[in-house]
């Protein structure tokens, strides 16, 4: 490559980095006017997505100082933001919380990034939504050079979504379960009625997606003001072991949240071992058992709850 074309391709990334970091906002003095910088606001997203978060782990992961993420630390306990826990194995470390303010602060900040980005796509149109998702998926492989495996996302349902949603779980179960046609009428039933009654400030689908192949799916619908139910979580045989069927759940709990439900339910079967592990995980539990005789066979539905 001739050395012209380099400093004409530099100049052209770093014009696009001036583009972007005054686009979204990054360049105000507090991010989505609160009181917090970009890398505060980074470390409470963070400490939010994490159970057993290390001062030595955000440093390692975020690439920041530990002398400058130490301050920050400080701050956030001094503000009471923050809390640390001894860690029973080892005195020498703390694991880092967000306590009940610091938790209220991050769902200020992350609802208004999730306004302002959606008021940022709202006039591409859905077409012109994808292009730009899938551009920044090709800049993150490009410049993080992650693993294939790896390289998955999760983002809202389009277009066409819906006829895979209800394919594959007719497919997938009848091979792995046996369940006949019913199942994959009921599945239909859902994902139409879901198109038709659509509330997008209660209500979300996910679509779980690598390079343009779907892997997964949820929905999060509205049972009452204060309810909201989980449907329709499915992850391909292909993609499981990658984290994908607990970010969909994750996803489905942090929007109830930030929405104000106060809980979450959902009906699944006994004998789906996988799925009960995430939502026991996620901390649902199990509130009553019933046998019934449904997609063809003898099976026993499960009701599960978490209060948010």
């Amino acid at each position: 490559m001739a050395q012209s074309e380099l400093q004409a391709r530099v100049a052209a990334v770093r014009a696009f980095n001036r583009f972007y970091t005054q686009k979204i906002g990054v360049l105000q003095e507090g991010l989505l006017a609160s009181p917090f910088s970009l890398t505060e606001a980074r470390v409470l997203y963070e400490l939010a997505q994490r159970e057993k978060a290390t001062a030595s782990g955000l440093c390692r992961d975020l690439g920041l100082d530990a002398g400058y993420l130490s301050r920050i630390l400080r701050r956030f306990e001094k503000e009471e933001l923050v809390a640390r826990t001894p860690s029973p194995e080892d005195g020498r470390q703390s694991f880092l919380a967000l306590t009940a303010a610091g938790q209220e602060a991050f769902g200020g900040l992350n609802r208004r990034s999730r306004d302002e980005v959606a008021a940022l796509l709202q006039p591409m149109g859905a077409a012109g939504q994808a292009r730009l998702v899938d551009a920044m998926g090709a800049i993150e492989r490009l410049l993080g050079a992650a693993p294939v495996a790896a390289a998955w996302r999760l983002r809202a349902h389009r277009p066409g979504d819906m006829g895979w949603v209800v394919s594959r779980h007719g497919a997938v179960y009848a091979e792995e379960f046996g369940w006949d046609e019913s199942f994959e009428a009921l599945v239909a039933e859902i994902a139409a009625r879901f198109i038709r009654r659509f509330d997008p400030a209660r209500e979300h689908c996910w679509i779980a997606e690598r390079e343009g192949e779907r892997l997964g799916s949820v929905f999060l619908v509205k049972h009452s003001p204060r309810i909201a139910k989980l449907r329709l979580l499915l992850v391909e045989r292909q993609a499981r072991g990658l984290g994908i069927g607990a970010a969909l759940v994750n996803q489905c709990i942090a929007f109830a949240r930030e929405t104000g439900y106060g809980k979450i339910t959902l009906w699944t079967q006994s004998i789906l071992l996988p799925a009960r592990h995430i939502y026991e995980k996620a901390g649902f539990r199990r509130v009553r058992a019933e046998p019934h005789h449904s997609f063809g066979q003898d099976l026993i539905g499960e009701y599960w709850e978490l209060t948010l």
